[in-house]
C-alpha cells in the first residue's frame, strides 16, 4: 500500500508536466521491471515491447509496484511479477477498464505466463491488448 500511495503522489506532481511525465513515468517502469528476478524480468520486458507494438496510445505507469498500461489515467492492463507475489507464475491482467475481451457470461481477466513465451503466445497477447484498448477510433 506504501508503494501505491508514492505512486499516487507521483501521478498527481507529474500530470501538471505533459509529455516528460510519460518519459518520467515509463522509465520508472522500466527500472522496475529491470529490478525483477530473471524469469519474471524477461517476461515483463517482452510484455512491455508486446503492449507498445500493439497499443502505442498506452501510457506505461507502475500500478502498486508492477508495469501496467493506461488510457486516460485508467489502467487497461498489468503485468504481476511471480517473485513479488510468491507465486507459480507471473501474470498478464486486465482490469475492467479493458474494452472487447467480454465473451459471453464468463471469460479470463487474467492469464498466467510461463517462463516462455512463444511466437503464437505474443500473438495471443498482442491480439489481447488491441481487443482491451477497442477499436481504433479517427
Amino acid at each position: 500500500m506504501k508503494e501505491r500511495a508514492k505512486e499516487l503522489k507521483q501521478d498527481a506532481r507529474r500530470s501538471a508536466r505533459g509529455a516528460k511525465a510519460k518519459a518520467d513515468a515509463e522509465g520508472d517502469v522500466l527500472a522496475k521491471i529491470a529490478e525483477m528476478a530473471d524469469a519474471d524480468r524477461v517476461l515483463a520486458e517482452r510484455v512491455h515491447a508486446l503492449v507498445k507494438a500493439n497499443a502505442p496510445e498506452l501510457a506505461p505507469k507502475l500500478w502498486y509496484g508492477m508495469p501496467a498500461y493506461a488510457r486516460d489515467g485508467k489502467v487497461l492492463c498489468f503485468f504481476q511479477s511471480a517473485q513479488k507475489f510468491k507465486a507459480r507464475y507471473a501474470t498478464l491482467g486486465f482490469s475492467d477498464e479493458a474494452k472487447g475481451l467480454d465473451d459471453g457470461t464468463m471469460w479470463a481477466t487474467s492469464y498466467a505466463l510461463t517462463t516462455e513465451l512463444t511466437a503464437a503466445d505474443e500473438a495471443r497477447i498482442g491480439a489481447l491488448v488491441k481487443a482491451a484498448v477497442g477499436p481504433a477510433t479517427g
